[in-house]
């Protein structure tokens, strides 16, 4: 059995903690001693809350602050959705395990230790003594159970259980040990199952709290259909989306009635939802090194704003406390607001933080090699066509004309910082030579051309296709311009089709789509979890839909892919059963190496990374932080420690 006793701390990067600081926000001073925010004192000794030792679970998880510790009070402003997209993780992120600040290894969070038996078939965890909910309620194993068997397991609910419960088509089995332990069976080794855990997605187990939900499930409310009758509502599971609950992915747990394991947790949405006030929880279940109950911070606000011009005079206006260097607010931390931003410091009184995005790539350009015109896919499956037209693009004409001159010529490679980057498959091809391009494209048999100057494919026709863009990603459609033009230079007429997003996934869903791009995901460590764009591995996976669906249905449907692929497969079913990190990251270098031979798509440039701004009075937030979805940012950087100083 291999064992992971870890200790209850939150694993930052940070120096010792140093003294307590003295002063607050809003100008209180706070005696030495207190170990909890002097509102919640305040409510102590009103007889409104029990006394901290009673809120406080036996062992509750120590966060070693950034910098130094903190004081209580004061406010975090910020601007996004309301409720929360990509899951609000400046307050979300209180999931079983979580990730360390720099992404190098999953750590304790809900639970406070866990257990791997069979090489990867079991895993048995460990919940804290004593942790409730934000209404009070025991947070116990009765939860977990309702939220795996009652929830993820229901059909009505879930389609299909998330993919990191399930191993040989079969969704792992909960056994509940005690009130305090729990145990996942699996039916084959399941080597990935922490890291998923940690990463975005992985809500569902500590979202659910049964004494809330149940009132919403038919398997606990005998009466669910006058309560359906009551709520003007056609269906159980869609009052139990309603009400907060998980149905597919997140349910809106932002409303104020849904108790959570959080931070903060939402106590008034106003203005028509153009403000969200989220309010200490007193029942929080995380302390600093001398004892003290976190979160630091009285409260967050989330201000709604859609016009993102006025949210951007706001932010040099110094009106947000933290905007965090992220992968879900583009708009804000681009190359071409920078030098604005930089301008406004000193009168705004703030400062950069530096992101790592964790995309590798600004526009990945996937043809489809399951085309369902065998003309056309003869075309795209020819290797050197491919290549032809990755020499054909002039990616540096790229960078400077519509990125500000940031980036660097990419294909569809792990990143630099990347434990898995390979040089070949990162820069292969990148070269700018249309006579090189032109020599790969006769190669590929397309040496007739029209009177235009276009190529002819076999069958006498022009060799021409269409590309998918979403009309959201003006700069992926600027990008597109200029390769157009540089196709067109060497006889290859591509159409631009520039359609929403839903359409977009319609016409990729039903494999009609000719070629499409997308942002190149999978960058960092995230690239093991999600390899979309290195072999035909799930339903993202642009380049090879039929061959994914092949794999993922372990060959039920779909189509049977070419030898190099299925290799890569069997690779990936390895790392899937393989609890040993460095055996893994053996086995995901070879899939790559595969990926840089077949050179399945075309990239064409390295983002240089992102950022975000902080007051100068807004502490322990680092000063660089990885932006990344499953990361999810900031949540790794325990925002339970930021504070804010007058």
């Amino acid at each position: 059995m291999v064992t992971a006793a870890f200790a209850c701390g939150c694993d930052m990067l940070s120096t010792k903690p140093q003294a307590k600081q003295g002063g607050r926000a809003d100008g209180q001073s706070v005696s030495a001693g207190a170990k909890e925010a002097p509102e919640l004192t305040r409510r102590v000794r009103a007889a409104q809350l029990p006394p901290l030792k009673q809120r406080l679970p036996t062992d509750p998880l120590v966060v070693t602050p950034q910098e130094r510790l903190g004081t209580y009070g004061g406010q975090w402003d910020l601007f996004g959705d309301s409720p929360p997209a990509a899951g609000g993780a400046e307050v979300y992120y209180e999931w079983l395990v979580r990730w360390s600040a720099d992404w190098k290894k999953v750590i304790p969070n809900v639970v406070r230790s866990w257990e791997i038996g069979g090489g990867g078939l079991q895993y048995t965890f460990h919940l804290r003594r004593g942790m409730k909910w934000s209404d009070g309620k025991p947070f116990t194993t009765e939860d977990i159970a309702f939220a795996y068997d009652d929830v993820v397991l229901n059909k009505e609910l879930f389609s299909a259980p998330p993919s990191f419960f399930v191993t040989a088509d079969r969704p792992a089995r909960l056994e509940v040990v005690d009130e305090h332990t729990f145990r996942f069976v699996f039916t084959k080794p399941n080597g990935l199952f922490l890291e998923q855990l940690a990463s975005n997605g992985a809500h569902v187990l500590t979202i659910c709290p049964k004494h809330y939900f149940s009132q919403f499930h038919p398997k606990y409310n005998k009466n669910i259909g006058e309560l359906l009758k009551k709520e003007k509502t056609d269906h159980w599971y869609q009052l139990f989306a309603q009400k907060g609950g998980s149905q597919g992915w997140i349910g809106n747990i932002w409303q104020p009635e849904v108790p959570l394991l959080t931070a903060w947790h939402t106590t008034s949405v106003t203005q028509q939802g153009t403000r969200m006030v989220l309010e200490r929880n007193p029942y929080y279940w995380k302390t600093d090194p001398e004892g003290r109950q976190l979160p630091y911070l009285d409260r967050i606000v989330r201000h709604v704003i859609s016009n993102q011009e006025a949210a951007l005079l706001r932010a040099m206006d110094g009106e947000f406390e933290f905007l965090c260097p992220t992968f879900y607010n583009p708009n804000l931390g681009t190359p071409k607001n920078k030098p604005v931003l930089a301008q406004n410091r000193d009168r705004g009184g703030y400062e950069f933080v530096e992101g790592l995005d964790s995309t590798m790539n600004k526009t990945v350009i996937a043809f489809n090699l399951n085309h369902p015109d065998r003309k056309l896919r003869e075309v795209f499956l020819n290797r050197d066509f491919r290549i032809g037209l990755s020499h054909a693009i002039n990616r540096k004409e790229i960078i400077a004309a519509v990125y500000q001159r940031q980036g660097e010529p990419w294909q569809a490679a792990p990143r630099k910082e990347s434990e898995f980057y390979l040089e070949r498959l990162a820069t292969q091809y990148t070269t700018y030579d249309p006579k090189l391009a032109d020599q790969h494209l006769d190669r590929a048999g397309y040496t007739r051309r029209d009177p235009q100057g276009f190529r002819l494919r076999p069958d006498g026709k022009r060799l021409t296709f269409n590309v998918d863009v979403i009309t959201e990603e003006p700069t992926q459609i600027d990008a597109l311009q200029l390769v157009r033009g540089y196709w067109e230079r060497v006889g290859v007429k591509m159409n631009l089709y520039s359609i929403d997003r839903s359409l977009y996934y319609t016409r990729k869903e039903a494999n009609k789509h000719d070629a499409s791009v997308w942002t190149g995901d999978g960058g960092l460590r995230d690239g093991i979890v999600d390899p979309r764009w290195y072999f035909p591995a799930n339903n993202e996976s642009n380049f090879a839909l039929l061959w994914a669906t092949w794999y993922t249905s372990r060959g039920k449907s779909g189509e049977k892919p070419p030898e190099a692929a299925r290799r890569q497969m069997s690779l990936y079913d390895q790392i899937g059963e393989t609890v040993d990190e460095t055996r893994r990251r053996q086995l995901f270098m070879e899939i790559l190496r595969i990926a840089a031979e077949e050179f399945w798509v075309l990239g064409t440039v390295l983002p240089v990374g992102t950022f975000g701004i902080k007051r100068k009075n807004f502490h322990n937030v680092p000063k660089s932080m990885i932006a990344s979805w499953r990361y999810p940012t900031p949540g790794p950087t325990a925002p339970e420690q930021y504070f804010v100083t007058s």
